[in-house]
């Protein structure tokens, strides 16, 4: 399996993206890598915008970025309250300075907007946080998928297959 041996950590609060939490952490299994989930709360049920659950295996103070390969920070509403614990700006500040991958879709760029790593980055999200990713430096692309070194990004649930692809071939390169 292509990502055998490779650890990611995925972020997860209550209204995640359903679809941008479950997609990416199924492919990645698939490739034979070992996906940890991480809440505010170990073992915490968090409900996504379309009422699937996710249980988180560890709290974001647990999470120790040098155990892992990469980061995945999912859309939906829960970036706006994942973004609000300095422990996950500080671990999205690791893999940035580390340039390990850092994959974000939808939303997600509020999570790397308040770890201040988009100065000069090209991405791509949700139209509607644009404005937002363009004040905190970045170029903002209308692309299913953009892909900037260690920085993988995409729009939306259209888009994951693109997603995954782009994000494996940094993980595997990484």
């Amino acid at each position: 399996m292509r990502l055998s041996g490779k650890k990611i950590v995925s972020l997860v609060h209550h209204e995640f993206e359903d679809l941008e939490l479950w997609y990416p952490i199924l492919r990645l299994k698939e490739e034979g890598a070992l996906v940890h989930l991480a809440g505010e709360r170990a073992h915490e049920k968090y409900i996504g915008k379309y009422g699937i659950p996710a249980i988180s295996d560890f709290a974001f103070h647990d999470i120790k970025g040098e155990e892992y390969d990469a980061i995945l920070v999912p859309g939906g509403w829960a970036p706006d309250k994942i973004r609000r614990f300095p422990e996950v700006l500080s671990l999205v500040q690791y893999f940035e300075k580390k340039k390990k991958p850092i994959g974000q879709i939808c939303h997600a760029g509020w999570v790397l907007i308040s770890a201040n790593i988009l100065q000069g980055k090209k991405v791509t999200s949700t139209p509607g946080i644009k404005d937002d990713m363009e004040n905190a430096g970045a170029t903002w692309l209308d692309m299913p998928v953009v892909v900037d070194g260690h920085l993988i990004s995409s729009r939306r649930p259209p888009d994951l297959p693109d997603y995954m692809r782009e994000f494996i071939k940094v993980l595997e390169a990484n």
